[in-house]
This record gives structure tokens, sequence and C-alpha cells, in this order.
């Protein structure tokens, strides 16, 4: 069960624009597993973390092509989750950044 919610949350986005957002209104970024959705981060979050999460929003984003001299190649397409805890709950990783 555990090992079910590592596989959700892959890691942690700390963006300049991210902690803009957690600063303002308590919301956090993760990458998350291409194909998990919204119920599955929320459960995720809750069960590593132990907080309570107030709503989830999810955004698909497309990899990016990058050329290394002649060869052309193409990055991995990934998630991103903002998570919105509840007032007065937080996450201490966070808090350092």
């Amino acid at each position: 069960m555990t090992s079910d919610l590592y596989d959700i949350i892959r890691n942690p986005r700390i963006t300049e624009k991210g902690t803009r957002i957690k600063e303002k209104s308590n919301v956090l970024t993760f990458e998350v597993k291409k194909t998990a959705n919204k119920v599955q981060v929320k459960k995720a979050i809750e069960g590593i973390f132990k907080v309570k999460v107030l709503d989830v929003t999810t955004i698909n984003y497309s990899g990016k092509i990058k050329r290394l001299g002649q060869r052309s190649g193409r990055r991995s397409d990934w998630k991103k989750a903002y998570v919105t805890l509840k007032p007065g709950e937080k996450i201490d990783m966070f808090e350092g950044a």
C-alpha cells in the first residue's frame, strides 16, 4: 500500500513560482505519475505526509524537443499537481525552501 503511494508522487517541484503560490495560498506543487488522477494524488499526499488536502489540480506537460549536435531527441511527458492544503496544515519539507 505505501509503495503505491510513493509511486504516485514522483518529487516536489520547488520553484520561484511554486514558492510564491505556497506563501500566498498554501498550495504545494508535486510532479506525479502521468496516469495518476486527482483522487489518487490526494490519497497519496494525505498518506505520506499525514496532512489534510482541500483540493488537487493537475496539469499535463508535453516533453520538449531538444538537440545535441545533429541528433534530436525528446524529453518525456510529465504531469504536475497543485495540492491545496487545509488552513493550518503544512509540510515541513517545504518550510525550509
